[in-house]
């Protein structure tokens, strides 16, 4: 351990905390040690959103302002105790070797080692053909007005609920806010995005505020409906995760009683232990209402 370190026990396991006085939010001033308060914060809640699932990180060894890069393969420097599953790649021979967030040690250990956004995979390390999750990205441009997204975002959660799925809702701490389902994880990723793909494309005919263009050049001022996560070795931003853009804003499930006044970034790492001081997760019973 070197003299600008110190040693945090996180439920008893030793994670040391490196260079904690780093800036990595140079518009806010936040700084590693912020960084790792708030994933040492958040575990309990995020833990079992991410638990069993390969992780992407995205890291910023040197804060938001020097640039970043994702990480699949898990370094050959963590620790043992860090749990790593082998992911087969499609059309490739060989396999990623993906982290999985099980404890709040290895959140800690990986906040320390400057991961700021963690990416959730929709399946199980120990069933990678089935997602356990479906979701639609609402990816709006500048243009959109907040009113209309929160009504969109409403309109997404009913055409989920008449397709015969509980919508639950993220803000990303991006532009817009994820809808996702719950699955029992029986039927296959091609299988749910058909399904995905089938809601997203009536909305759009629907409704003109709304497109499933792919090419950006092509959507407008229109929402852009982003079926494309629910694919096999697809990530979604993880819950509680830390954005790595100005404000340090978090991905935050939300209750769609809050979508009326909800913004997609106006929780992160400034409030949001007061959030969840006063409120549970919204998503801490998502589980139960899996669809077949």
């Amino acid at each position: 351990m070197t003299a600008n370190s110190e040693t945090l026990d996180i439920d008893g396991r030793s994670v040391e905390l490196s260079k904690g006085d780093k800036v990595m939010y140079p518009d806010d001033g936040f700084t590693k040690r912020d960084v790792v308060c708030h994933y040492r914060a958040v575990a309990p809640v995020m833990l079992p959103h991410v638990r069993g699932k390969p992780l992407t990180l995205r890291r910023f060894p040197d804060g938001i302002g020097s640039g970043g890069f994702f990480q699949k393969e898990a370094s050959e420097h963590f620790p043992d105790w860090i749990r790593v599953v082998s992911v087969p790649q499609r059309g490739a021979d060989d396999s990623v070797h993906h982290v999985v967030a099980d404890d709040a040690a290895t959140l800690v250990y990986l906040a320390n080692q400057a991961c700021l956004e963690f990416h959730v995979a929709l399946s199980t390390a120990d069933d990678l053909e089935h997602p356990v999750l479906a979701v639609v990205d609402l990816d709006p441009p500048e243009s959109t007005g907040i009113a209309d997204l929160r009504s969109i975002t409403k309109d997404m959660c009913d055409r989920f609920r008449d397709a015969g799925l509980d919508p639950f809702v993220q803000a990303t701490g991006g532009k817009g806010f994820h809808v996702v389902a719950p699955l029992d994880a029986r039927r296959d990723f091609d299988d749910v995005r058909a399904h995905m793909a089938e809601i997203a494309d009536r909305a759009a005919q629907e409704d003109e505020r709304l497109t499933t263009q792919q090419r950006k050049d092509k959507r407008g001022d229109r929402v852009f409906l982003d079926i494309n996560r629910n694919a096999y070795g697809q990530t979604m931003i993880a819950p509680y995760s830390l954005r790595a853009r100005p404000g340090a804003p978090a991905a935050t499930p939300i209750d769609l009683a809050e979508i009326s006044r909800a913004t997609p970034n106006r929780h992160g790492l400034a409030n949001m232990t007061r959030r969840l001081a006063r409120k549970a997760d919204p998503w801490a019973r998502i589980d139960r209402h899996a669809a077949v």
